[in-house]
């Protein structure tokens, strides 16, 4: 049984209009606008996306609002972000529902008569309902649809996935660099080694591969003859994939190429004249209502997008991006661009861009650029992706492409950051952004119902978030409040004073005697572990054995990944410190976990 209120939204589409185009989308995998000569001078060529560019348009600012496929596919399949949804982990450990009377939009053409085909990678963190696709396989396709029926058609191009960089010294020897297309210029925070050459020049031809592929399939709609009646629209579903773009905020990470043929029959649904570039800003939120616009179907009020060919459409600057879990690496990052200047928000800075992360450093390119930073042989933008991050870091992205030269302490764009700091601060507020609260804790308090959790939370969200800013304003102003902080009865207040005092460092040294006691009696292990952080960042005493007792107290191994990120952070950092984790006094459910196997493994190792 339908809740009420989608059955009343269907009963509104039966006057949709009976004229209703083809539309297919066409996702690569893991390449952000960079590798793109249509893009960039340094790309490589792309004809066949190049030919729809000419029957269309190409948006030079699309934006994945998330650095990583499943939650980067969460975000397009809903129209709604990830941080409300409860859908920003990579991968996740447990679906999280739909928000209440909204469903995954090609459910919505289903209803209005389209045939959804999707060939065939799903990737969502999202509970998927059994009415989304008529088709989702290897062998999905737009021709079982019946005749005459209009049809919603995905097809993904795995060529370009960060996989295919997983490659070792006999590809190198097989695969010359003198076979594949020109590298250029390497990004100024890269090490600029033969090994990164070589990785970028492979890639690059694996996006010469999937444009040849791409051409097959334009060809064969072409055969079919639904070019003059078929918007096609093709994207990167995320940013990557040389290293420190994938999983990161950067524009290497979020800005993706976007070219959307219009056919001529339908020119009149869009805002745009076709064969022009498009300034305006769109991000993957947007995409769901954009579709169901051109379907003639109305965008359901729970969407968080807006759509962006419509000609009502108003014009737009901002983008949003989120970065939490990949796989057993943690992170909290938000992001949000605005015209020419990039603003991130590191909430946990101290969670250094290169912490390990097992299928990262499968690259080659990885693992080099970690020997290097040990071997002391980068540069002080190379070193950046190693070291404690600062808690606000603003770019100004027309003159600082590959953001290197953080503005946020440069009196000169005070004005600047304060406006960026509050275009972020009423979003994430709005929403409410759920990752205030450890995942491990959504999982088994807010998950059976995310949005509804954070709607009645609201207010709970807003005093953690304001305790966690207090890391943005200078220590002598802050440490009074931090103080008090450290003494709330709520421990989520706790936890993110402790986490603050952690991104000023050796700055806060003289509350050490207050976060000495919540290290030792906090009824709460996370905020033990997070007070032995702080002390072990800030020089007051090795923290590794009394971090290590808590992993083996808890029988979460969520809480337990988490406990092992810190571990590692500690570890990887310049502080000396090793773990030496006993296997044989975790929890059974802790020690069978697979991501928790993971960081084991590589502690052992180190």
């Amino acid at each position: 049984m339908l809740p009420l209120l989608i059955h009343m939204y269907l009963v509104s589409q039966i006057s949709v209009a009976q004229d209703q185009p083809n539309i297919v989308w066409i996702t690569s995998e893991d390449n952000s606008k960079h590798y793109l000569k249509l893009y960039n001078e340094d790309g490589v060529e792309t004809p066949n996306i190049a030919k729809l560019a000419e029957t269309g348009l190409v948006f030079d600012y699309a934006f994945s609002n998330g650095p990583v496929c499943s939650v980067a596919r969460s975000t397009l399949i809903s129209g709604s972000y990830a941080p409300r949804t409860g859908a920003q982990y990579h991968r996740k450990i447990r679906t999280v529902p739909m928000p209440r009377n909204l469903e995954m939009f090609p459910f919505y053409l289903r209803e209005a008569g389209y045939y959804t085909a999707n060939n065939a990678k799903e990737d969502y963190n999202l509970e998927k309902g059994a009415l989304v696709w008529d088709e989702s396989s290897n062998s999905a396709s737009y021709k079982n649809r019946k005749d005459g029926q209009p049809f919603f058609y995905v097809h993904n191009f795995q060529v370009t996935h960060e996989g295919q960089l997983h490659f070792g010294q006999e590809k190198m020897k097989n695969t010359p660099i003198s076979t594949l297309p020109p590298s250029g210029a390497l990004q100024p925070n890269h090490p600029q080694t033969a090994l990164f050459q070589y990785t970028k020049a492979f890639y690059l031809g694996r996006i010469a591969e999937m444009d040849r592929q791409i051409g097959e399939l334009i060809d064969q709609l072409k055969a079919d003859g639904l070019l003059e009646n078929t918007f096609i629209f093709y994207f990167g579903d995320h940013g990557g994939v040389l290293p420190g773009s994938k999983g990161y905020l950067y524009e290497t990470g979020l800005h993706v190429p976007l070219v959307i043929h219009v056919p001529e029959r339908y020119k009149d649904r869009v805002s745009y004249k076709t064969g022009t570039r498009v300034k305006e800003f769109v991000s993957f939120v947007d995409f769901a209502p954009t579709v169901l616009h051109l379907a003639g179907i109305k965008v359901p009020n729970q969407m968080d997008g807006e759509p962006f060919l419509s000609k009502s459409q108003t014009s737009n600057e901002v983008a949003y991006g989120y970065a939490d879990r990949f796989d057993e690496k943690y992170d909290f990052v938000r992001s949000v661009r605005k015209g020419k200047y990039k603003y991130i928000r590191n909430f946990q800075p101290f969670n250094f861009d290169g912490i390990y992360n097992a299928y990262r450093y499968k690259q080659m390119a990885y693992k080099e650029w970690f020997d290097l930073y040990r071997s002391g042989k980068l540069n002080q933008f190379q070193r950046q992706f190693f070291e404690v991050k600062p808690a606000e870091a603003l770019f100004d992205i027309e003159k600082d492409p590959y953001e290197t030269t953080n503005l946020a302490k440069d009196p000169v764009y005070q004005k600047e950051l304060l406006v960026m700091r509050k275009v972020l601060e009423n979003w994430i507020l709005s929403m409410p952004d759920l990752s205030f609260y450890p995942e491990f804790y959504l999982i088994q308090e807010a998950f059976e119902n995310p949005v509804e959790f954070g709607q009645a939370y609201k207010k709970d969200i807003r005093n953690y978030y304001l305790t966690a800013n207090l890391a943005t304003i200078e220590f002598s102003k802050a440490v009074q409040k931090l103080k008090r902080k450290l003494d709330d009865d709520d421990p989520w207040v706790r936890y993110w004073a402790l986490c603050a005092l952690s991104s000023f460092g050796k700055e806060a040294k003289s509350l050490e005697n207050a976060v000495k006691k919540i290290s030792l009696d906090d009824p709460f292990g996370i905020n033990r572990v997070r007070a032995n952080q702080f002390l072990g960042i800030s020089g007051v005493s090795n923290p590794m054995e009394n971090i290590e007792e808590v992993l083996y107290s808890t029988t979460d191994p969520n809480e337990a990944l988490l406990i092992l990120n810190i571990l590692v952070q500690l570890a990887n950092g310049p502080y000396g410190y090793s773990a030496s984790v006993q296997e044989s006094r975790l929890a059974p459910a802790v020690a069978n976990d697979l991501n928790v196997i993971s960081r084991l493994e590589y502690l052992d190792g180190n």
